[in-house]
């Protein structure tokens, strides 16, 4: 791992004697760490490090694909990379972004602020503020109805989870899923809701709010994420250490994988392996889903979110 370096100098040095390696990078964004830890997908260890302002927490690349926007919560920015090198471009002005996302017609991002109990809703193409929502308290992850119309906030602090309308800018629900949810997937017109407060997806009608049932998965279930080919839905049980498999048409749980250190985000590899971010190990873990076994890669301190591009060729100094 290289040392961490001031943003000018790295820069300076990317510029002046750049070496590229073998194409496929992740970023991993390490939220108490101020930085962002570059890895190699082909030998998996860190290249290096890119340095941020204060707590990165979350990723997301823009509906062109041609922008890759990190939010630097207590910064109070979004950093702006290029997804095929991880070169930072800019750094826009924008309050308290902890978890981003863009609705699927690329019309609106909605921009949670956790810290200052807020939901921000921005013009993508201007990142001008449209409308700003206050909601107590802690406002975490999201996800979005296929048509646009809706966005579905945890809401951390008081244990619930709110609809926004996007059409008429107004909310349109809230209701109570139990502590601290956190993590929110649209799937076969249900909204499942991670309660890590608890041990359970709590299953919700987008519609009405109302709550249909609970599925057990393991104490301090954080993040849910649907796999490539729409079979499964993969659970993070943070304080458990496990990752529960739901089969993703019935939601019956088919396999839990022990996986201490705090599982929170997750990318899939073309190659068929599971990436994790172990936010209390400060590390990322590499999974074979077919045999539960994985390797793990030292990073920063408190990984959260995590992005990988198989193509990227990004230049660190001396790498």
């Amino acid at each position: 791992m290289r040392s961490l370096l001031p943003v000018a100098a790295l820069m300076a040095v990317m510029a002046a004697a750049p070496q590229a390696h073998a194409a496929g990078d992740v970023l991993v964004m390490n939220s108490a760490g101020a930085s962002l830890s570059v890895i190699d997908m082909a030998s998996k260890t860190e290249l290096c490090r890119i340095p941020v302002l204060r707590e990165p927490h979350h990723v997301m690349l823009t509906p062109d694909k041609r922008d890759l926007l990190v939010g630097d919560s207590a910064g109070n920015e979004l950093v702006d990379l290029d997804p095929n090198s991880f070169a930072v471009r800019r750094h826009l002005p924008v309050s308290d972004p902890y978890q981003l996302g863009f609705s699927p017609n690329g019309k609106f991002l909605v921009v949670n602020g956790i810290a200052r109990a807020q939901v921000d809703i921005y013009d993508p193409a201007t990142y001008k503020l449209i409308k700003r929502f206050p909601l107590p308290t802690m406002p975490s992850h999201m996800d979005f109805a296929p048509d646009s119309g809706m966005v579905y906030v945890s809401l951390q602090g008081t244990g619930k989870l709110a609809a926004i309308d996007l059409r008429t800018m107004t909310v349109s629900w809230e209701t109570a899923v139990g502590p601290a949810p956190a993590g929110v997937l649209w799937h076969n017109g249900l909204v499942l809701v991670a309660v890590m407060g608890a041990d359970y997806v709590a299953v919700v009608d987008p519609a009405t709010g109302k709550l249909d049932r609970r599925i057990h998965t393991g104490k301090g279930a954080h993040q849910l994420f649907l796999s490539p080919d729409g079979k499964i839905i993969y659970v993070n049980d943070r304080v458990e250490g496990t990752v529960v498999a739901l089969n993703a048409a019935t939601l019956i749980p088919e396999h839990t994988y022990k996986l201490p250190g705090g599982p929170d985000d997750i990318v899939f590899a073309p190659d068929g392996h599971v990436w994790f971010t172990l936010r209390f190990d400060h590390k990322v873990a590499v999974m074979d889903p077919a045999s539960g076994t994985y390797d793990t890669i030292e990073v920063g301190r408190s990984p959260h979110g995590i992005f990988m591009n198989p193509r990227a060729v990004v230049k660190c100094p001396g790498g």
